[in-house]
């Protein structure tokens, strides 16, 4: 049913997006996990311009910036001139990219989704579109592995965390993840259960009750704002969390925003959020 899916969704945009373009040499990849695919097979100097989500590798922050992905202008990225443009299939508006296709420049929807087959079908859909095939079919074998070494990881755990994942902290309003999300995605994959989930899809700010009952064994927050010690003691330090597990024992994670995109990091993203869940005991192991 997933493969089903994925085929419709690549096909839907336009009859284009099942085709390939192997002569493209001016490609507009928006969203960070097309961009990054693009460049892991070799064809980032293809590139010539990307959105604001596409900041891995560090090359692509030299390239033009046609905006923010779910706020393009057609006139912006037609502006640098592409004659090809692969893009997440969450990006818009709508009407943008219909304005694109009716300019004759094609135009490849990748399917959004936050799961490993999502991750490894996108590598084989790319490779096609661009005309990479045998380099995303080396790249789709080492993240299978990935994957592979990933699930022998989880096979050993004995327990799931219970993981709060803050989006941001808003003078101490949390908004917070819920279910349809990369950050549940991710803590899924790394074996925790994102205590949220249940409750709502997306991010939401929650009120201090549901994350006094929500009792959290771990807090994981991105990576990029202060220091990791100086995040801890600000977030532990809520009413709402000051009671928790994940305060009673000091379990605070960061892990990089790219983790969220689910591209060909996402397995070794998922690795180390794992090890880094299992590093410190569960309190309820700690209590034993």
């Amino acid at each position: 049913m997933k493969s089903t899916f994925f085929a419709l969704a690549l096909a839907l945009p336009t009859a284009a997006a099942a085709q390939s373009y192997p002569d493209a040499q001016a490609i507009v990849a928006i969203g960070g996990p097309v961009t990054e695919t693009i460049f892991a097979l070799g064809e980032g100097a293809r590139v010539i311009a990307r959105d604001t989500t596409s900041l891995y590798p560090e090359a692509v922050t030299a390239l033009p910036d046609v905006g923010y992905m779910r706020q393009l202008s057609a006139e912006g990225v037609l502006s640098v001139g592409p004659d090809l443009i692969v893009t997440r299939d969450t990006a818009g508006p709508p009407e943008t990219l219909d304005q694109l296709r009716a300019a004759s420049i094609p135009v490849v929807s990748i399917h959004d989704s936050f799961t490993k087959e999502a991750v490894l079908d996108n590598v084989t859909a790319i490779g096609a579109a661009i005309g990479a095939e045998e380099a995303a079919a080396t790249l789709h074998a080492t993240i299978a592995t990935q994957f592979v070494n990933l699930e022998a990881s989880l096979a050993k755990q004995t327990e799931r965390p219970r993981i709060l994942f803050i989006l941001s902290n808003q003078a101490g309003r949390l908004n917070v993840a819920g279910a349809q999300t990369g950050a549940n995605g991710i803590i899924e994959m790394a074996g925790g259960e994102n205590v949220m989930a249940a409750a709502f899809d997306g991010y939401k700010i929650m009120g201090d009750e549901a994350l006094i009952e929500a009792a959290p064994d771990v807090v994981v927050m991105m990576t990029g704002e202060a220091d990791h010690e100086g995040r801890a003691d600000e977030i532990f330090a809520l009413p709402a969390l000051a009671q928790s597990p994940a305060a009673a024992h000091g379990r605070f994670v960061q892990i990089d925003p790219a983790a969220m995109g689910f591209g060909p990091r996402t397995a070794l993203f998922a690795q180390n959020l794992h090890d880094a869940l299992v590093e410190t005991p569960s309190p309820s192991k700690a209590a034993d």
